[in-house]
């Protein structure tokens, strides 16, 4: 996910405001037919994601003010959005499809599961053709199964190096542009006392992130140029043996296994000033600038110069069939996607925008420009194979397992290969 923090929403009344509540409690809200009020009325049902980091920024913010403009020009429609951290939205809506509940919207991590049950409508019933064209296209691209379009991309993110200005000034770094002048510099970092030299988190949180990042600085990935998996080839093995052999085994990525290291744990390390380098997202940069730590960002390394591939991570929008309101459900998100809304929740958040009108405004503002070295980035971007249905499995077993190559003992090859079977067997279930 592009951001798993947050506080959980407090619940808030009825429509045109923003109420979190409990599993339990969500099932009973969502019950209904979506019918209520007088004859003729619509709600629609939205669970989305908490992209904050406290109360005071909580998603519920930008979803309560939106909401209430869209009603305030929308007689007979009303929209009830439920607020849910990164850690438990994506169970709450599994749940609710379980039992046969679905809301009508779902702002998710993944979407090829339901798209691949048939429970979701194409974009093409939803959001109208200008909206369609202002994605940007790697990103709704990467929304496809099949050849088809039903995950609505709503956030994206890509990834730099962040480095420690002051920790590289004591000792006299330059920020690295290939794997051995990252080793160099970490080995340099060591011999100042820097606590975490290079962060690597390859814990359970978000593993398949930083695995991905450095796959593709291998000029390898999870996949092929076909599609296919490709988890262990060659060139991931050797990416891997040489973060085993380089960075963790000389002990420079700190005293915390990777396995056991979390990317929350990682940029808080980083914000407290303990951590010299490590792959951050935007959301870094605030945590950072808050307790006054200084920062550089750089494209990551790549094994022989600077990655010609970043990561690319987005979150997205989803419709479910259930209900029936493909008409207002689409009159609503051409609403969320209008350029005011979507730069609205994007400088909120410190995400990147997933439409074209967006970005070319962000990236010629100055109140953006530190948002800019990741914009440049997107365009070069990969995404995981997120329209796999297997990735989800293939995803959980990256969390689970990727630490174990780079242990003390462990082999790459023999990890990546358990890994590799994995998604062919998941790819065998579809």
């Amino acid at each position: 996910m592009i951001n798993n923090v947050g506080a959980m929403a407090v619940q808030r009344g009825r429509a045109g405001t923003i109420a979190a509540v409990s599993a339990l409690g969500l099932t009973a809200v969502l019950g209904g037919c979506g019918l209520t009020g007088e004859s003729g009325e619509v709600t629609l049902r939205l669970v989305a994601a908490d992209y904050g980091d406290s109360t005071a920024n909580s998603s519920r913010k930008y979803w309560d003010a939106l909401v209430k403009e869209y009603e305030s020009k929308h007689d007979g429609v009303h929209v009830d959005v439920s607020v849910h951290s990164w850690n438990d939205v994506d169970r709450e809506v599994k749940e609710l499809v379980d039992a046969g509940k679905a809301p009508d919207m779902a702002q998710i991590g993944a979407y090829a599961d339901y798209a691949d049950a048939d429970q979701l409508y194409k974009a093409d019933d939803l959001v109208s053709i200008p909206v369609q064209a202002d994605w940007i296209s790697q990103l709704s691209n990467a929304g496809e199964v099949n050849g088809v379009q039903y995950g609505l991309p709503f956030a994206a993110s890509t990834r730099l190096l962040f480095y420690n200005k002051t920790l590289f000034t004591e000792a006299g770094l330059t920020p690295p542009t290939t794997w051995d002048e990252l080793a160099a510099d970490a080995e340099a970092l060591k011999a100042e006392g820097v606590k975490y030299p290079y962060a690597l988190p390859l814990g359970p949180e978000e593993a398949q992130a930083e695995t991905m990042q450095w796959l593709l600085g291998g000029g390898g990935g999870y996949t092929d140029t076909l599609g296919t998996y490709s988890i262990d080839s060659s060139e991931n093995v050797d990416t891997f043996t040489w973060l085993k052999d380089d960075l963790v085994g000389k002990g420079l990525t700190g005293p915390v296994a990777p396995g056991r290291l979390n990317r929350a744990d990682a940029f808080a390390a980083f914000a407290n000033g303990d951590v010299g380098m490590l792959n951050g997202h935007p959301s870094l940069m605030k945590m950072a600038e808050r307790k006054g730590v200084k920062f550089g960002m750089v494209p990551m390394p790549g094994e022989d110069g600077q990655n010609k591939i970043s990561m690319g991570v987005a979150d997205w929008m989803t419709a479910f069939k259930k209900n029936g309101h493909a008409e207002q459900i689409g009159d609503f998100l051409d609403f969320v996607y209008s350029e005011k809304n979507v730069l609205a929740f994007s400088r909120e958040y410190d995400l990147l925008p997933v439409t074209n009108s967006a970005s070319e405004v962000m990236s010629a503002a100055k109140q953006d420009a530190d948002l800019k070295p990741f914009l440049d980035e997107l365009p070069l971007s990969e995404t995981y194979p997120v329209g796999e249905t297997s990735w989800a499995r293939v995803s959980a077993a990256v969390k689970k397992g990727i630490g174990q190559a780079v242990a003390s003992g462990g082999s790459p090859a023999a990890v990546l290969s358990r890994l590799q079977t994995t998604a062919a067997q998941a790819q065998a279930a579809r």
